[in-house]
């Protein structure tokens, strides 16, 4: 039988975790702050310590490093409602076995107590990293997700690849993994392929010599060389072309390059965070994309998710942005409840990017300094969803003639890029599995069947939509 303290402000919380543990054997003492939890270790360790982090009479995951500095084997796992990245990295710095965010769900703190009993001691302690402002905002549970695997990868080297569709912030979980990790002293570099002439990329990644090609007047350092030490981030891998993808891939096999035009090897450090909004293995089975350039970049992948499966993040991001307006100098403005629902009610094919545009501008032209939802409507320009579109009596060809025509105006390489096929699906997708999911009592077997898909093939693409199911 394992001993576990679970410290906890939160009454109700304590007894139900505390009864939800009890029940797998184990011997469990709550705590309601820092106080009791200092009295209860000073009398004997326990196996196992779960905590929350904000307590009436201090910061929970202070008391655990001050703990963990004198016994570094002690395990820890940590929960909290201030589910931030900055909370997850905290509890990595820590060593801590498992971060829950709240509420979690208590299989998964039964999972995580089992695996930490089982694997004995959590990782060494660190010096946690100043709490300085971070460009990730959202506690929707996919971007929890996110937060948890850039606090487990920000102490290492490892190449991560960034897979979302475009204006959901890519390059800020770059920025955020290198401005976290042991390289925050170098120089953050990046560099967007598909803004780059094809026959230059080469040149721009590597460098070249002067006279190396016409117009090539003087040498000129490429962005490995100019980030040595630091991070490159790669932004849209997916469009650089074959030849550049060779000579890639030798570099992050060796470490060594040689400019355009030079015949001096050039050794390099950094670390590399690439990012596309194209399926990169689709792109690999039709031979657009090279499958030992991809498995060497998605080392450590992570999946962002777009702004419609993060809801609960958007009233969140939209006060953020109006906030950052002001700051700015632009008037200050407040969201009415029903500014509110009008924004979760849109699609937002342009993700964040596109929420933090309509906030600027609902800053700017607002006439009101509460901002209610006929301006949010009016900002918006009556563009309609999929969904509104099929209940206003269009057939599906009309909807996806709108959504063509609509993605033409707002985001116009999308019809040039090889990602019209991907957004338009993306769109027709959900609410197709979601009406056969009701249709059949929410069973996938049935639905699955009904689809002509494999359920594996459905659950994970159930995963992927963050679509929750009923009771089947």
């Amino acid at each position: 039988m394992s001993r576990i303290l679970f410290v906890d402000d939160d009454a109700a919380v304590r007894t139900v975790v505390a009864q939800a543990l009890r029940r797998g054997g184990d011997e469990v003492t709550v705590a309601p702050d820092l106080a009791q939890f200092r009295r209860l270790t000073a009398a004997g360790l326990p196996d196992l310590i779960v905590t929350d982090v904000v307590l009436p009479d201090g910061d929970g995951i202070d008391a655990m490093r001050d703990l963990r500095a004198r016994h570094p084997e002690l395990p820890v796992i940590v929960v909290s409602a201030r589910n931030t990245l900055t909370t997850a990295v905290r509890a990595a710095e820590l060593g801590a076995y498992e971060y829950l965010p709240k509420p979690f769900d208590l299989d998964a703190l039964a999972r995580a107590v089992a695996g930490a009993l089982m694997r004995g001691p959590a990782a060494a302690d660190a010096t946690e990293p100043e709490d300085a402002a971070l460009p990730l905002i959202g506690r929707s549970p996919a971007m929890q997700e996110v937060y948890r695997t850039i606090a487990r990868v920000v102490a290492t080297d490892l190449t991560v690849l960034v897979a979302g569709e475009s204006g959901t912030g890519k390059e800020l979980v770059a920025r955020a993994i290198h401005d976290l990790g042991r390289r925050v002293g170098g120089p953050f570099v990046a560099i967007n392929m598909a803004a780059i002439p094809r026959e230059l990329i080469e040149a721009e990644l590597f460098g070249h010599e002067r006279g190396a090609f016409t117009g090539a007047a003087q040498r000129h350092a490429g962005r490995f060389e100019q980030a040595n030490g630091g991070t490159l981030f790669l932004d849209e891998i997916g469009d650089m072309p074959l030849e550049a993808q060779t000579r890639l891939l030798r570099v992050l096999q060796t470490g060594e390059f040689t400019t355009v035009g030079g015949a001096r090897t050039i050794r390099t450090d950094v670390r590399i965070v690439a990012a596309s909004h194209r399926d990169l293995a689709a792109l690999v089975a039709i031979g657009q994309f090279r499958e030992d350039l991809f498995y060497r970049l998605a080392v450590v992948p992570v999946a962002l998710p777009p702004l419609r499966e993060r809801g609960d993040d958007i009233g969140l991001l939209a006060r953020h942005f109006l906030d950052a307006a002001a700051i700015e100098g632009l008037p200050r403005r407040t969201l009415s409840d029903d500014a509110l629902a009008a924004l979760l009610a849109h699609d937002w094919p342009g993700n964040v990017r596109e929420l933090e545009n309509l906030v600027r501008r609902l800053a700017v032209l607002a006439r009101d300094e509460v901002i209610d939802a006929a301006a949010v409507h009016a900002s918006l320009g009556g563009r309609r969803s999929l969904a509104t579109d099929t209940q206003a009596g269009a057939t599906v060809g009309d909807a996806v003639r709108q959504i063509v025509e609509r993605l033409a105006r707002e985001r116009p390489a999308a019809l040039e890029d090889g990602s019209l096929y991907d957004h338009v699906i993306a769109e027709v997708e959900r609410p197709l599995i979601e009406i056969m999911l009701a249709r059949h009592g929410h069973n996938q077997l049935r639905t699955a069947r009904a689809l002509g898909l494999n359920r594996n093939t459905l659950r994970k693409r159930l995963d992927q939509l963050g679509i929750v199911l009923g009771t089947e």
